[in-house]
């Protein structure tokens, strides 16, 4: 389905470097990489911000919902390499015209950010970017409201559960494809989260699917240079 199959760092370089952090970015936008996935929550001031949970807990030396936080008292905050919590404006300037593919992923499967499409619309559009946009969530009904924003954008559900007849729920939801936890054998495109396996690195290099999204791109890099 695909010439070759494309990796995409996972909350950027986190083998390496904190998880969705400038400097995992930046080195791996520098080492050109494929593709980058990150996950956008809004602050209390309506800010898109770079955070893969709901909570500061995990990631930071505070705690506290994203959304209780204004973005200034957001950035106060440090993650393990003493950086602040990164916008979505940020990375976008980050990337520029680098050759690098952005997979945006809202993060509104547990809590509702009212306009979080719009907003990350507007704010992406405001940039040049070399390659498409690639917007993806757990949650269809955010999918839809996209889509009624702007339909001509590419959108894929983010699911762990095999989709029965994969194809025609894709083409009934107008869907660019999915975005699987395990390969299906469909005549979809579909890219595979977190894959940091060889093993399963290589099994899904030979069944050609789009992307695979790994926590260490370094190492699905070699693996697909020893494939080809």
């Amino acid at each position: 389905m695909t010439e070759q199959t494309l990796i995409f760092g996972h909350r950027g370089f986190p083998a390496k470097y904190a998880e969705n952090s400038l400097e995992g970015f930046r080195y791996a936008i520098k080492h050109n990489i494929d593709g980058l996935e990150f996950d956008v929550h809004l602050t209390k001031d309506n800010k898109p911000v770079i955070i893969h949970d709901e909570t500061v807990d995990r990631t930071t030396d505070e705690k506290g919902e994203v959304r209780s936080f204004s973005l200034s008292e957001l950035k106060e905050l440090k993650l393990e390499n003493g950086e602040s919590i990164p916008t979505l404006e940020e990375v976008l300037e980050l990337v520029g015209n680098s050759p690098v593919q952005l997979n945006i992923e809202l993060k509104t499967d547990k809590i509702n950010y009212p306009g979080i499409e719009k907003i990350v619309f507007d704010t992406v559009n405001n940039h040049s970017l070399a390659k498409p946009v690639i917007y993806s969530s757990f949650n269809l009904d955010t999918l839809k409201r996209c889509k009624q924003i702007d339909n001509s954008q590419l959108y894929f559900w983010l699911t762990m559960h095999r989709v029965p007849e994969a194809a025609l729920f894709v083409k009934k939801l107008g869907l660019a494809g999915l975005h699987l936890h395990h390969y299906q054998k469909d005549d979809i495109l579909q890219r595979i989260w977190t894959v940091n396996d060889s093993f399963k690195i290589r099994k899904l290099l030979s069944q050609q699917v789009a992307g695979i999204i790994t926590d260490n791109f370094e190492k699905a890099f070699k693996i697909r240079e020893k494939a080809l």
